[in-house]
């Protein structure tokens, strides 16, 4: 029987292997995985930052909480809401006034918040209730607004612990 197929040789000039087409396709399918990646990241510190301050608002937040309830003389005086003073007696407690401690309190606490981007706080009474918000620029855009609107531009991230001293 003869066989009808024909034996097809290959050339002498075919090349065996990829073609710089297939070598284009993948480096652009890569680079596009790739970019994703970097996306992927940047998105993740991003979130990890936002994170790192909610965390540093809260604890200075509940710093603050500590602090007025360590010295109720103070604040039923209503030294929290006055200007801050620095007072070296209240670092190792030899006469320091609940005025004092209050004003060094707040001073201390003030400090703090500059860690945070334009970090800033206060403390407020309403009903009883003491509410001590702690506010700061988060997405660093310059806002200065003393709202807590997460929608407004102009204002800050704020973390607020409400409590009944």
């Amino acid at each position: 029987m003869l066989s009808t197929h024909k034996l097809m040789k290959s050339s002498p000039h075919a090349v065996a292997g990829f073609t710089m087409l297939e070598v284009l396709i993948a480096v652009v399918v890569l680079s596009i995985g790739l970019l994703g990646l970097a996306g992927l990241q940047s998105v993740g510190l991003r979130n990890s930052n936002d994170a790192y301050a909610r965390t540093q608002g809260a604890t200075l937040a509940n710093d603050m909480a500590d602090r007025i309830r360590a010295n109720m003389a103070g604040f039923n005086a209503g030294n929290y809401n006055n200007t801050a003073a620095y007072t070296a007696g209240c670092e190792n407690n030899t006469g320091c006034t609940p005025q004092q401690m209050a004003q060094h309190d707040t001073f201390l606490w003030q400090g703090a918040l500059a860690a945070l981007p334009a970090g800033q706080g206060d403390v407020t009474t309403n009903a009883g209730l003491v509410t001590v918000t702690v506010r700061w620029d988060n997405n660093r855009t310059g806002a200065t607004g003393l709202g807590c609107d997460p929608d407004a531009i102009t204002d800050l991230t704020c973390v607020r612990v409400i409590y009944q001293p």
